[in-house]
């Protein structure tokens, strides 16, 4: 089985950061973000990777070669313009024959991936979704009432809980049929077009094991954590 990773976004939102690098590239720890991905997958029994990059595509070439020094074999589906996500993967096309790992290149991942690689060969899944069991507390104090409007509950600040897309997937080679050709377009709307077709999608839950580094906020935040874990003190 192949990985692919998604690692040509613009990284807008991290900006002046992604100025010069690609956001995959952004250190957390002594490493970018894109090796951490990297050996987890490896970890997770797959040593044949595809990245696939585009912006700044250069930077990631000249670190990670063929993958020698990392233990992994590394291929490169290139594109010269933003594509989305399931665009992006389109790229990918001509390196898989067979199901694959697919994931963003901009989160850290920590759960058992052999396990979901497990899961959906058993159900024959044509993809396996990683959700992650998100919960945050509301602001709010939430008021229930009757059809008539008389109040019947008050919830202050209730927690609430939701399953949320980790961007880690597993997927039948199948799903290339799904994507079109060199335009932008999104993994949600390939997935959907999955489901409307009845293709079998499943989902793999965990509760831990996902940081996601979408802004300056988060990227902070999976710093502090990494750094703290490594019994280290990040410097303001």
């Amino acid at each position: 089985m192949k990985a692919v990773i998604l690692a040509g976004g613009l990284g807008t939102r991290l900006r002046p950061l992604t100025n010069d690098k690609p956001k995959p590239m952004l250190p957390v720890g002594e490493k970018p973000i894109l090796e951490h991905l990297i050996n987890w997958t490896k970890k997770g029994g797959v040593k044949s990777i595809v990245l696939c990059v585009s912006y700044l595509r250069k930077t990631i070439e000249e670190y990670f070669e063929e993958g020698e020094k990392f233990g992994v074999k590394i291929e490169y589906a290139i594109s010269d313009k933003p594509l989305a996500t399931a665009g992006q993967l389109k790229t990918a096309e001509e390196f898989i024959d067979n199901d694959f790992v697919c994931m963003y290149g901009d989160s850290i991942f920590n759960f058992n991936l052999k396990n979901m690689i497990k899961q959906h060969s058993t159900k024959k899944s044509f993809i396996t979704m990683g959700l992650n069991e998100y919960k945050t507390n509301l602001p709010y104090g939430i008021i229930e009432t009757s059809k008539n409007g008389r109040v019947k509950n008050w919830n202050e600040k209730p927690e609430i809980k939701a399953n949320v897309n980790m961007g880690c997937y597993i997927m039948n080679s199948k799903i290339f049929d799904l994507i079109p050709k060199n335009k932008s377009y999104g993994m949600d709307d390939a997935i959907k077009k999955a489901m409307k077709q009845n293709e079998k999608v499943d989902s793999f839950i965990t509760k831990k094991g996902f940081t996601d580094i979408g802004n300056k906020e988060s990227y902070k935040k999976a710093c502090d954590e990494y750094d703290k874990k490594s019994g280290k003190i990040r410097n303001e």
